[in-house]
């Protein structure tokens, strides 16, 4: 899979309250500081001490600030301000920037496949849950675009999650789709034509590519709600079962074909 490079440009300002506001790939404002930081520690109170509330706070002030700098820019002191902690605190709990990144996509993805697994719960049908699938991806998509562009376009960034890293929490999102595949084939309702794990691969670079086109800046041309619309039609028609059950490969003869009229 080719990285796609980020925006290199990504604005910041200051404001009244001494945070600081970057723009994103799509021209989101994100706040990031000490304004923000303050407010947690008066909400949070006792309770925002506790090592699994603060490892949270961490991740979610990396999110912010990986979506507003970008993963290279970011900076760990930053991501310690925003979380109002010491910058050693960071690596109480994470090894690198890169152990960070990996953490907050684990995080983020079990989040996902569990909103995924809710959309299907109940439905009777491959074609209903492969439907809600697609749709749900891309509406959460568009509901949480920090998540959606830290997942997209910043996890790439990192060479150690390109080339070391497993993703079990990703495998987990394709095998879903794959057995819904693997359900309609085994219905009739799909084609058996290619295999559940590659038609889930194609699926997710289909749904991933205009996840990426709409986060940097391609909403202004692309409907994400159409957009989704339009996968559902392209995909249940490349998955509606054909009179040959398999592709073997080779191309047709010329028996099979039409023949024009003399």
């Amino acid at each position: 899979m080719k990285p796609h490079s980020s925006p290199s440009a990504r604005a910041r300002t200051s404001t009244e309250d001494g945070d600081s506001e970057s723009t994103g790939a799509r021209g989101r404002k994100v706040k990031v500081g000490r304004a923000e930081t303050r407010d947690k520690a008066e909400a949070g109170g006792d309770k925002s001490e506790r090592g699994g509330d603060k490892r949270e706070r961490i991740l979610d002030a990396a999110e912010r600030v990986f979506a507003a700098r970008g993963f290279y820019q970011a900076r760990v002191s930053e991501i310690a301000r925003d979380a109002g902690v010491a910058d050693g605190t960071i690596y109480l709990y994470f090894k690198s920037k890169d152990d960070l990144l990996i953490s907050l996509f684990e995080s983020r993805m079990e989040r996902v496949n569990a909103v995924l697994a809710a959309a299907v719960a109940g439905l009777e049908t491959p074609t209903e849950k492969l439907t809600a699938l697609i749709r749900t991806h891309l509406e959460l998509v568009k509901r949480k675009p920090e998540v959606a562009e830290v997942l997209t376009i910043e996890l790439r960034q990192s060479s150690k999650f390109m080339k070391e890293y497993a993703s079990p929490r990703f495998g987990e999102f394709l095998k879903l789709m794959a057995s819904v595949i693997a359900e309609g084939q085994a219905r009739g309702e799909m084609s058996a034509q290619v295999p559940p794990p590659q038609a889930a691969r194609m699926l997710f670079g289909i749904v991933d590519e205009l996840a990426l086109a709409w986060l940097l800046g391609g909403n202004e041309h692309v409907d994400i709600d159409q957009a989704a619309d339009w996968v559902c039609a392209l995909i249940m028609d490349g998955l509606k079962p054909r009179p040959q059950a398999r592709y073997d490969g080779a191309p047709p003869t010329a028996s099979a074909q039409e023949r024009p009229e003399e």
